[in-house]
């Protein structure tokens, strides 16, 4: 057996765009449009000849190529519009490529979009069937996995109702029960997971822990950059249609992240300082943040003092506030929390529609990294609202203790570092 599952080789696809239908005013005309149609489908240089730079065309795919191996996990991120669902489906057999050529070794389970390969007038248990036909089982071979397939989905109470009456929820569960456990040799899935609540995302990435101890080959596209670097051991990262970077998971996360959270320039953080860009996500409609000295990028050596600074402006008079900054990574992981309602700080006495907040962390034992501040306001019974990612943080190498050797970054040795009192002595034989 081939050691390869997948073989991506000069990918190309391209679509044709807000194109109208062509008037022809004569039956010269419409024979001389077909003729050259004919030419532009069947000549070699079609895809990357005089079409490639058309108005009305766009290249989803370019020049793509890759090998995956058996067993491998290997995760896809990229921005919306990259390329990454169309290169799913060319891996799937959905669509075609315009150009190059996608070889499979093995029986393919996928699960695309919601619903993908369920037929919405059959019910759940007949489409349960219909995909194992599909993937080439045998019905002995589907009814010994059904039970496991129905548990894991817990679709039971409707199983012989069409699923055309199924929630998005539901079509999530069945399709990926279904795509998981008929014993695939390549399991494709794409964010379409992020449909399903958090209980079940959490039984999916442990199902598909197993399988890949079993030998089964993943493709994972997921905006959850957590995810892929606890699940995929490599990953690839698509840009416009380009295979960017191919490596260890780890490294591409962290180089995509790098790429889309640089602090804008000083006049940029002026102007969006200026426009009253944060207003809050939240339930509390009209609340604003403006950080001091419109600072929206604060950079800080490794034991530094780090302090944030903002105003409030809020929509009515208020009091007793209280104000809630929460550090996260920029795969979205909370380091560290801090409240002044939970420490029982109140706000200076008085109602305004300004208040001036200065948040003093002191030393902060972070490791070295990009992070983000979200910035909480609100009293003493719930918050008025959310500025997400309000402060980018950056933390630069430094020797804090004098040791010698600067610490090493967030990467290698997680998001704090800590000096505790060791005593490490021979033990008595």
């Amino acid at each position: 057996m081939s050691p390869i599952a997948i073989r991506a080789q000069r990918l190309f696809k391209q679509y044709k765009i807000g194109l109208a239908r062509r008037r022809h005013d004569t039956l010269r005309d419409q024979i001389s449009h077909s003729w050259s149609s004919l030419f532009r489908r069947n000549g070699h240089d079609s895809a990357l000849g005089s079409d490639s730079n058309r108005a009305d065309t766009i290249w989803a795919l370019k020049d793509v190529s890759f090998e995956i191996k058996h067993g491998e996990v290997v995760g896809i991120i990229g921005r919306n519009g990259a390329g990454k669902s169309t290169l799913l489906k060319i891996l799937s057999r959905i669509t075609e490529p315009t150009e190059g050529r996608a070889e499979i070794f093995g029986r393919v389970g996928s699960l695309l979009e919601v619903g993908t390969g369920f037929h919405g007038e059959l019910t759940g248990r007949e489409n349960i069937y219909l995909n194992g036909a599909i993937l080439g089982m045998k019905k002995w071979e589907i009814d010994k996995k059904f039970d496991e397939i129905v548990a894991f989905s817990e679709v039971e109470q409707f199983l012989d109702t069409p699923v055309k009456r199924y929630s998005s929820g539901m079509h999530v569960r069945l399709a990926f029960s279904v795509a998981a456990h008929l014993e695939p040799d390549i399991l494709i899935v794409d964010e379409v997971l992020a449909v399903g609540d958090m209980a079940f995302q959490k039984r999916c990435l442990g199902k598909m822990g197993d399988v890949t101890h079993q030998g089964c080959t993943v493709l994972f596209v997921s905006h959850n950059l957590g995810f892929v670097k606890s699940l995929c051991s490599r990953t690839l990262l698509i840009e416009g249609g380009v295979l960017k970077m191919d490596g260890p998971s780890s490294s591409v996360v962290e180089y995509y992240i790098d790429q889309y959270n640089e602090a804008p320039p000083a006049e940029e953080q002026k102007k969006i300082a200026a426009d009253l860009k944060w207003k809050d996500t939240g339930d509390g409609s009209g609340f604003f943040l403006y950080p001091k000295n419109s600072r929206t990028h604060v950079s800080f050596s490794c034991g530094e003092d780090i302090t944030l600074g903002f105003d409030i402006e809020a929509p009515r008079f208020i009091s007793e506030v209280t104000i809630g900054v929460c550090i996260i990574t920029p795969a979205e992981e909370p380091v560290i929390t801090m409240s002044s309602k939970i420490q029982n700080v109140p706000s200076a006495a008085g109602q305004s529609r300004f208040w001036q907040v200065c948040c003093d962390m002191g030393r902060v034992p972070l490791n070295a990294g990009n992070y983000f501040a979200h910035i909480y306001v609100g009293n003493a019974v719930s918050d008025y609202a959310r500025f997400s990612r309000a402060f980018t943080i950056q933390v630069r190498e430094h020797d804090v203790f004098g040791w010698g050797n600067p610490l090493p970054g967030r990467e290698a040795w997680g998001s704090v570092y800590w000096a505790p009192n060791w005593d490490i002595r021979p033990g008595d034989e």
